[in-house]
């Protein structure tokens, strides 16, 4: 596997995006996980000057949907998130988060992936679990 060019290749969809509005960047990929980095700052901040909510889930769903494409035909196939659920657990003010994507249930038509998101220092931010729907092209 070419991790580089996988990385790159998901990192250029990000253009014109959500994710690129975030700053969202897929660092890293293994055989059972896939992770992207995120920074906290005023960006993503809610008006109490912590990491949103709203971003936290934002950067669990791309990074939960982009590894599903890793298990799809992907000329024939793709992917649509039907269920994101997330427990915030610490909030963060600065530095930067990461959230990994581990699959828990790899279906046919479906798959479940256990989403932990963690800053710099290792702490549990968050944690999500979502749900994506195999669907053919038309």
């Amino acid at each position: 596997m070419d991790t580089v060019a996988i990385l790159k290749a998901f990192n250029e969809r990000n253009k014109n995006t959500l994710m690129e509005t975030l700053d969202i960047e897929y660092v890293a990929i293994g055989n059972d996980f896939l992770t992207a980095k995120m920074p906290v700052n005023a960006s993503v901040h809610q008006p109490y000057g912590q990491l949103h909510g709203g971003a936290t889930a934002a950067l669990a769903e791309s990074v939960g949907s982009v590894a599903s494409n890793f298990f799809i035909d992907n000329k024939t196939q793709y992917i649509n998130g039907i269920q994101l659920s997330i427990n915030h657990i610490k909030s963060k003010k600065e530095g930067t988060v990461f959230a990994t994507a581990k699959n828990i249930h790899k279906g046919r038509t479906t798959h479940l992936w256990e989403v932990r998101i963690v800053d710099e220092n290792d702490h549990l931010i968050s944690v999500a679990k979502m749900t994506n729907i195999v669907l053919d092209k038309k």
